[in-house]
């Protein structure tokens, strides 16, 4: 398994195009294109929030089929909670794109990001359609990835290479997501493409047991989004024997979709809106599944945990109390606390440890707090970022 450039489109049969069309004000890129050259099998995983932009419930219908040729994605602009009128103009976009590509409007998909409450500007978008879809390129996929970023200060594309029976296959990938960042899929837009040939329920296995371990361990707020979205396009243009039973050619392909979607949902925790440093949390000998979900969770979304990080103050007892409230089962007499290889807290008790020593681990971009339970067998991991001033300015003036 090699990385390789290109990003979305490093797959074969895939093209892409970004442009700016006027929803941002700036003048930056907002609507972008990714596309198959053939139908391909498609999946997708989607925010568990009840309120669900209108982008993404056409996406959620049209999606069922199983097939998928493009999907189009505009920043800036939610398309949600603006009525019936929102639900229509999403439609309207997978009609216009289904035209200029010559395929049924259901095998469209749509996304939108931004600014919540405010009706798209059709007019803008309608004509833009035509400019996108004659775009398109081979090349297009860094312009697409620019395209659907709000709120992102860094990229987030990865492509990479492996073989199935001797045979080249690749898998790419790009994603927004800044802010409104926490897991039960609602940490951002991820749109993944392949030329694997594999079936369309063994793409949707996979993809539904790689976003759980993934994109579902980012926090960077603890918000979810009503617009977030994670799919997969596999137009099965490698030459590959068929994916159509879990074994050593499927495990490949996971084991490749699981190394795109780790380091996207790193990029995602590490862009977190105003961070300064990417936190991977780590707990070990849990009881059960949850609990070690449970303490990760609270303690990758505690704004005392994320300040003191920021700050670069070893105050554990941040961290032992946000496990303590987590819901877990555990004793905190035998929790042992380590930032980096520094022990800081054992048996659920202080230790002596170098306060230089711990500001030197706590000053790095990248910092490991790890927790022992000493309970049972699971772990659980979770990636977050600290909480900055800019954060707040940021968030203080979204819409304005």
């Amino acid at each position: 398994m090699r990385l390789i450039n290109g990003g979305v489109t490093a797959p074969e049969g895939f093209f892409a195009a970004g442009i700016a069309c006027g929803i941002k004000k700036n003048g930056k890129k907002d609507l972008a294109i990714v596309c198959s050259e053939d139908v391909a099998a498609a999946a997708g995983v989607f925010t568990t929030n009840i309120v669900k932009g209108h982008s993404l419930q056409v996406t959620m219908e049209h999606i069922k089929s199983g097939y998928a040729t493009a999907i189009v994605i505009n920043s800036g602009n939610a398309n949600a909670c603006v009525g019936e009128q929102g639900y229509r103009d999403a439609k309207e976009i997978a009609e216009l794109t289904a035209k200029y590509l010559e395929c049924e409007p259901e095998n469209i998909l749509v996304g939108s990001t931004g600014v919540i409450g405010v009706p798209l500007n059709m007019d803008l978008i309608r004509p833009a359609i035509e400019e996108l879809v004659s775009n398109m390129s081979p090349d297009g996929g860094h312009d697409a990835q620019e395209a659907i970023m709000t709120t992102d200060t860094i990229p987030k594309e990865i492509a990479v290479e492996f073989e199935i029976q001797g045979k080249p296959v690749v898998i790419g990938a790009m994603a927004k997501g800044s802010g409104m960042i926490h897991p039960q899929m609602a940490t951002m837009i991820g749109i993944i493409t392949t030329d694997a040939n594999i079936s369309r329920g063994l793409l949707d296995k996979a993809l539904r047991e790689v976003v759980k371990h993934t994109f579902n361990r980012v926090s960077v707020d603890g918000d979810t989004s009503v617009c977030d979205m994670v799919v997969i396009m596999a137009n099965g243009m490698s030459d590959n024997p068929p994916i159509i039973n879990e074994g050593e050619d499927y495990n490949s392909f996971k084991s490749a979709l699981n190394l795109v979607c780790t380091e996207l949902a790193k990029l995602i925790a590490k862009d977190g809106e105003g961070a300064t440093k990417l936190i991977e949390v780590n707990v070990e000998g849990a009881v059960t599944e949850e609990d070690a979900y449970k303490v990760v969770s609270a303690i990758a979304k505690s704004p005392l945990v994320k300040t003191a990080i920021f700050g670069e103050d070893a105050n554990w007892g941040r961290i032992i109390t946000a496990a303590g409230y987590s819901g877990a089962s555990f004793n905190p007499e035998k929790v042992d606390i380590y930032l980096g290889n520094l022990m800081v807290c054992k048996n659920g008790c202080a230790v002596a440890f170098d306060e230089n020593e711990a500001k030197k681990i706590l000053s790095e971009k990248e910092i490991v707090i790890s927790l022992k339970l000493k309970q049972g067998v699971y772990s659980d991991r979770m990636w977050t970022c600290d909480f900055s001033y800019d954060y707040v300015k940021i968030n203080g003036s979204y819409r304005t």
